[in-house]
């Protein structure tokens, strides 16, 4: 097993890793809509959504994997209501990679963001 670590992400505020390579996959930890350089979230769903999906990808990069190969895909929204907007940002991000995924309404996130977001992806073997 191998910590995974992005310097384009602030540290981690709990005791977790960015991400947790073992093996040919890659354990992506919920990621909220911080950026590296501010202490609080972008204004509405949709930049929110944008920036917690950089935010994967980042520690995608940092493994030296990306968005195409994802295999699982879980996010978290604090309403049910943002389920169509969410829906329609991940299917343009994505295009026609479509890997298993849920979209959780799970009531109140921590810090008060309106999305998290948390992947397993395939880390391509030399």
């Amino acid at each position: 097993m191998e910590i995974i670590t992005s310097n384009k992400l602030p540290a981690p505020g709990g005791h977790y890793s960015h991400g947790m390579a073992s093996g040919p996959l890659l354990f992506v930890s919920g990621q909220l809509p911080f950026s590296l350089t501010s202490s609080t979230f972008p204004e509405g769903i949709e930049a929110q959504f944008i920036q917690a999906m950089a935010n994967v990808e980042a520690v995608l990069q940092a493994a030296h994997t990306s968005l195409a190969n994802v295999v699982n895909v879980q996010i978290f929204i604090n309403d049910v209501q943002h389920w169509p907007t969410v829906n329609a940002l991940y299917a343009a991000l994505m295009g026609g990679h479509r890997p298993s995924r849920a979209i959780i309404p799970c009531g109140e996130l921590h810090h008060g963001a309106l999305v998290e977001i948390t992947a397993v992806a395939e880390i391509p073997q030399p």
